[in-house]
């Protein structure tokens, strides 16, 4: 053990990376009713989608293990399912979900493509940073207005009052208003998420490692002695061996989605994908102390990203939305995690929660809908690195923020941003004497972004 993973040579032992590995899984375990009843939204079968989670989950972490000797742990990503969802539902039926699962197929494997070529790591280069982390805070946003809404909290009514417009009311040229109200409190989804929210809370406050997972467990609990879960229905009939004849292998549509054109929804899962991995990734090396020595911590990050990128194609292979690394990794690494073995321990964990789904599917949807918006506010943080102070930053990364809930897309944050910041930062130039980079990488991508918009419109 210590000789294939070099402990010594990381100053750690089998016990601490055990723990390590222990303490990502709880942190993370959350994905595992989160994305079941996310992607079941959008038509995918909740159980094949919690055998793909724990699947991908476990093989990818482990191969991260394995191959990369690296403390990460990956998992089908929280707001590329958000997007995977919203895409499918806002198709009306054009779109089907396993349309939406070839797309993700054919943006893991431009994600190998751009990792094999490097021109990953250029495209990292070429956005600015403050953008960078819009986009972490707008998919934060998006993914607290799908909690919202899934739970009751938030309702949305589409009203033609025109004579007396309450706050919070977007006008339509019709002359309809889409009104948001607060739901109602005594409906049983929506006390017991307000409940989860004040668990969840209590538990990051205090520190408490797992907070998310261990706040969806309190909820349901609750839910169980309130009698809004019933626990003997639940399981009557379930089996605690899993079930792989239902998983969804491979089920692809490749003709459906050159019929109906898929590129800028491709595009999107791959150009959200690679910041959120380059910025977690980097992350959790520097907390690990692999940036010490930048040539081998970029050479580490590399293979990493290689893993990473195989984990995309293979999860959509398995009937899941994009897989990526996670940040709560770095709780792990926090617990002194430093190999590989901390990932192998996270990827059993998930291989061991295949055995689980009798009490996983007791977890009721306003439980995880708590847990969704408190991954916005852990997105949210992300708000602080943004130059606000500079308007040639301020605004594009303002319409990534703003777009991207508002529009209930993801993929109009991105592209409004890119698109105002080459402009903004070209006539900046004229008066400031080159103080703003743009790479021509983010010129190709606007001009793209125009065309995209000019010929489809809005998606």
């Amino acid at each position: 053990m210590d000789g294939f993973f070099r402990l010594k040579e990381h100053g750690t032992n089998v016990r601490t990376e055990i723990m390590a590995g222990l303490t990502t899984f709880m942190t993370m375990a959350y994905i595992l009713a989160v994305n079941p009843g996310l992607l079941g939204s959008a038509g995918l079968d909740v159980y094949s989608v919690f055998l793909a989670t724990a699947l991908a989950g476990g093989i990818f972490t482990i191969l991260m293990g394995l191959f990369v000797n690296f403390p990460v742990a990956l998992a089908p990503g929280m707001g590329l399912n958000a997007y995977f969802a919203a895409t499918v539902l806002a198709s009306n039926g054009t779109i089907s979900p396993e349309m939406a699962l070839t797309a993700v197929f054919f943006s893991g494997i431009i994600f190998i493509i751009l990792t094999l070529t490097q021109v990953r790591q250029m495209l990292i280069t070429a956005i600015p940073d403050s953008l960078k982390h819009a986009i972490t805070v707008g998919i934060g946003l998006f993914i607290t207005i799908i909690g919202l809404k899934t739970s009751g909290v938030l309702t949305v009514a589409v009203e033609n009052t025109v004579t007396d417009i309450p706050k919070g009311v977007f006008t339509n040229v019709l002359g309809f208003e889409t009104v948001f109200h607060m739901g109602d409190v005594t409906s049983p989804s929506v006390y017991l998420t307000l409940i989860g929210l004040l668990l969840i809370s209590v538990m990051m406050v205090l520190r408490v490692p797992g907070a998310i997972l261990f706040g969806i467990l309190g909820t349901t609990l609750i839910a169980i002695i309130t009698g809004d879960v019933n626990v003997s229905a639940g399981l009557s009939g379930q089996s605690w061996l899993p079930d792989f004849s239902k998983l969804n292998f491979w089920d692809f549509d490749f003709a459906g989605v050159f019929e109906v054109g898929l590129i800028s929804v491709i595009l999107t899962f791959t150009f959200v994908e690679l910041f959120d991995t380059f910025g977690t990734l980097v992350g959790t090396a520097t907390r690990a102390g692999y940036m010490k020595d930048p040539e081998k911590g970029k050479k580490k990050i590399g293979k990493a990203m290689m893993v990473d990128a195989i984990g995309v194609s293979g999860g959509a292979m398995l009937g899941t939305s994009t897989v990526t690394a996670y940040v709560e990794s770095s709780a792990g690494i926090a617990q002194g995690g430093r190999t590989g073995l901390t990932a192998v321990t996270t990827g059993v964990g998930f291989l061991v929660a295949l055995f689980l789904w009798p009490l996983i599917s007791l977890i009721p949807g306003s439980a995880t809908a708590a847990a969704l918006i408190i991954v916005g506010v852990l997105m949210m943080q992300s708000v602080k690195e943004i130059d606000f102070t500079d308007m040639v930053y301020a605004i594009p990364s303002f319409f990534v923020v703003a777009f991207m809930p508002f529009t209930y897309n993801i993929a109009n944050g991105i592209s409004f941003g890119i698109v105002a910041y080459v402009i903004l930062a070209t006539l900046g130039n004229l008066s400031e004497k080159g103080k703003y980079k743009v790479h021509w990488l983010m010129w190709i991508l606007a001009i793209l972004i125009v065309l995209r918009y000019g010929m489809l419109g809005a998606g």
